[in-house]
């Protein structure tokens, strides 16, 4: 059964959503992030409340110079920041300092950045999503895998007695994300769907340096994550 362009248009509008979001969880930038750069650097026109409505879903006809501007700065941190330091260092030395912390780009499956075109398939649906960013979490959903986050990186031991090395493993940085990660584990609160979205790819990470597999993909760590959950509810159940 073929799909109605109205539903596509849907899908298409939130893997938008879904990859701006992760984009942006990713490098622990704000809305300003890219508005800044693009107009640093003449690379187009695109507005952080633009940016805010495409991650929210809420952006329903963006123009052809989002798309482009997009694209532009996306080429810019796949070439690396570094070669735009120069230019920014005077113009936008805030920016610059922002972008030294975090500034990986979007990538498509072939290692390539994605550009204008590609980005607006994307959006109308007539693309998938990279296969590294190709997963959607429900809210319900959301509320079991916090609780099977908590069992697989504890190993089934409590949080105290391995709090330590948790925290260790996890490579972020940044205080309102550790503080939010502890309570997780501890049981104290639990991710939203977004969240999550946001932090799989980081999630990953801590699970391979406690020792999980390197070769595992965020999309593998999140099938281990269901499994688990799955598991942990048909045990409450009982």
């Amino acid at each position: 059964m073929s799909i109605g362009f109205r539903d596509r248009l849907s899908e298409g509008r939130r893997a938008m959503a879904h990859l701006i979001h992760v984009w942006h969880e990713r490098n622990g930038w704000s809305h300003k992030v890219l508005p800044a750069l693009a107009e640093a650097l003449d690379l187009g026109k695109v507005h952080s409340s633009q940016i805010s409505n495409l991650r929210n879903g809420k952006l329903s006809s963006p123009g052809p110079e989002v798309f482009l501007a997009l694209a532009q700065a996306n080429a810019v941190l796949f070439e690396g920041i570094e070669n735009a330091k120069g230019r920014l260092v005077e113009i936008h030395p805030e920016l610059l300092q922002v972008l030294q912390n975090a500034a990986l780009p979007l990538e498509g499956d072939d290692g390539q950045p994605l550009g204008a075109g590609t980005l607006f398939e994307i959006f109308i649906g007539l693309q998938p999503l990279p296969t590294c960013f190709d997963w959607f979490i429900e809210d319900d959903e959301a509320i079991e895998l916090s609780a099977a986050l908590a069992d697989y990186l504890c190993d089934g031991r409590t949080w105290r007695n391995c709090r330590d090395k948790v925290m260790e493993a996890y490579p972020i940085n940044k205080l309102s994300r550790r503080e939010r990660f502890a309570e997780v584990m501890a049981g104290v609160k639990d991710y939203s769907a977004e969240d999550l979205d946001g932090e799989l790819i980081d999630l990953n990470t801590t699970h391979i340096a406690l020792g999980g597999n390197p070769q595992q993909g965020a999309n593998d760590f999140l099938n281990s994550l269901r499994i688990r959950a799955k598991r942990i509810k048909s045990q409450n159940s009982h």
